[in-house]
């Protein structure tokens, strides 16, 4: 990708630049963002370390050269090798909560966050909820978002097969401080976890077919296959 650094300026230069370069690469949408413009602030601000939505009096603000160029190198990672914005930022939302990730872990997306957010309510009554267990637990979002915002005195139990995968989770455990509520561990779904009771069981399991990783974009190929994977059906994990 041409490095046009000498005609860019200003904030506003760059996000319209990087949005129409997005477009033309044809890249696709769905780690965090669902569009060029969305994509290329969400570069841009954590290039420039701004807030997730940058203030309207920032946009005819100039870059310096070492910003200009932290920014096209983001863009250029994006548009020729498709990795996932969050997976460059090392960062995603879930649940309006802010996680770590890298491509050890799932890209957070499901959207069990509208049922955490609403405690899970009317399904189960929140109070009776004193241990929960989360499975395929990832990046520990659904356990961490759970802890925060609908169990806040619930102990909760993060399962996953992926040792890489816990690794992830204990480091975002650890930076909500959570770690005496928030346990890592590792199991192949209940292997490990005889004579353990639960008063609510989640799972957020991988769900694709071979069919459908084949003719997924590419942008998914940097996810661990682990995560996605499940069998000729998209039935067996």
């Amino acid at each position: 990708m041409e490095n046009p650094i000498d005609e860019l300026h200003t904030l506003g230069d760059f996000i319209r630049w990087g949005m129409s370069q997005f477009n033309k690469a044809q890249l696709f949408f769905g780690h965090g963002t669902d569009n060029a413009l969305d994509e290329a602030i969400v570069l841009v601000s954590h290039a420039l370390h701004l807030p997730p939505q940058v203030p309207d009096i920032l946009w005819q603000t100039r870059l310096t050269y070492a910003e200009n160029q932290k920014v096209f190198e983001l863009f250029n990672q994006r548009v020729q090798q498709r990795i996932p914005a969050p997976y460059l930022t090392y960062e995603a939302w879930f649940a309006n909560i802010r996680f770590y990730v890298d491509q050890r872990v799932l890209i957070p997306r499901s959207p069990m966050a509208e049922w955490i957010e609403r405690r899970f309510e009317p399904w189960i009554e929140p109070r009776r909820v004193k241990r929960m267990l989360d499975l395929c637990t990832g990046s520990g979002c659904i356990a961490i978002a759970s802890a925060m915002l609908a169990f806040p005195y619930a102990e909760i139990d993060a399962v996953d097969v992926s040792n890489e995968a816990l690794e992830v989770a204990q480091k975002n455990i650890k930076n909500y401080g959570l770690e005496q509520r928030v346990h890592t561990v590792y199991s192949d779904l209940f292997e490990s976890l005889s004579g353990l009771h639960y008063d609510l069981i989640v799972c957020n399991p991988p769900y694709a077919d071979a069919k459908e990783i084949a003719s997924m974009p590419d942008e998914y190929h940097f996810e661990p296959r682990i995560g996605l994977e499940a069998g000729k059906d998209g039935l067996f994990f």
